[in-house]
């Protein structure tokens, strides 16, 4: 274990913690919300410091990110603990207690991340926010070694860390699951106003950013909400990916999957105000790949994880010149 940042004293040896918008209170002897930050007699401590359970080299694309080094290989890391309880999660094994994680520092993980020839280190598969000691320490490491850090996010930060944490990002794809604050209130245990903050944050700290909405038939589907959504990602940038995913019974939630004509129907609004859309966890046969919005030549082809940059000749649609909105 290792003593937590951003925390103060509550008082009868309690912990404020100030890590996310949870704002839990912790008694002695017992953790927050996300089941990985520890009071120790007043002193707050993380317990998946230096601990992981999961790594493998991914495509950058399953992140998902398609507009920052496509086709490269990135180097993954995860934990255990999450700061959302989606009644969805697809991992939910790594919200558990019990949930076995090795011991594994920072350094061994940019030496793996060199020695597999990776363009980076990825912290995803749970909420890499509840790992921030470990991944504080690592992405300032791995940015000293000419390597790109990626977060895979549900959002849900204070704006203080973020603001420590931003310096050593280089792109993130932040998932909005819904703009309904209900939603986040129910189905997630948490809330949406700081995920729109911190894309905006994001955005103002000149990170590459791209967003997913994993759309759920009757929760988060309708026209209002999509439009809802395009409409801030719009404020973020016109050039600002989305994504939109396929859903699929998992967990706690067992509503029948995603439509197809769902998400042809987000696309639809999505694309009257945004230059990039896509469709995930769908076959789709365009809906991966990345066309000029000017001319509307094939930048970038998609078949599974096969990716063909052949639109794109020094930064620039190779038909029409205009810049590719895509990190290189």
């Amino acid at each position: 274990m290792k003593e937590a940042l951003f925390y103060e004293d509550a008082g009868d040896g309690k912990v404020h913690c100030l890590l996310c918008p949870q704002d839990c209170v912790i008694a002695p002897g017992k953790k927050g919300f996300c089941r990985v930050r520890v009071n120790v007699d007043g002193v707050l401590y993380t317990e998946n410091y230096n601990r992981v359970m999961a790594r493998a080299l991914d495509p950058m694309e399953k992140k998902p990110l398609y507009h920052f080094h496509p086709g490269e290989p990135i180097y993954s890391l995860g934990t255990r603990g999450c700061n959302q309880h989606c009644d969805f999660c697809q991992n939910w094994h790594m919200l558990q207690d019990d949930a076995p994680t090795r011991e594994f520092d920072s350094r061994h993980a940019v030496e793996e991340a060199i020695a597999n020839r990776s363009v980076g280190i990825a912290y995803t598969y749970n909420e890499p926010t509840i790992w921030y000691e470990f991944v504080l320490e690592c992405a300032s490491l791995a940015k000293d070694k000419g390597l790109v850090n990626v977060l895979v996010t549900n959002g849900s930060i204070n704006p203080e860390p973020f603001a420590r944490l931003a310096p050593y990002v280089d792109a993130m794809n932040i998932d909005v699951k819904s703009m309904d604050p209900e939603f986040y209130r129910k189905i997630c245990k948490s809330k949406l106003d700081p995920v729109l903050a911190t894309c905006r944050a994001a955005r103002e700290a000149g990170i590459h950013v791209e967003i997913t909405n994993l759309v759920i038939p009757t929760l988060n589907d309708t026209d209002e909400l999509f439009t809802r959504l395009v409409d801030f990602v719009h404020s973020l940038g016109p050039e600002v990916p989305l994504h939109f995913s396929a859903y699929f019974p998992s967990y706690r939630m067992s509503i029948e999957p995603t439509p197809l004509a769902s998400l042809l129907r987000a696309r639809e609004i999505a694309r009257e105000k945004l230059h990039y859309v896509y469709l995930g966890n769908v076959a789709v046969s365009d809906g991966s790949h990345t066309y000029c919005p000017q001319c509307g030549n094939l930048l970038i082809s998609r078949r599974g994880y096969l990716v063909s940059v052949a639109g794109i000749r020094e930064g620039k649609c190779s038909r029409c010149g205009r810049r590719a909105d895509v990190v290189m």
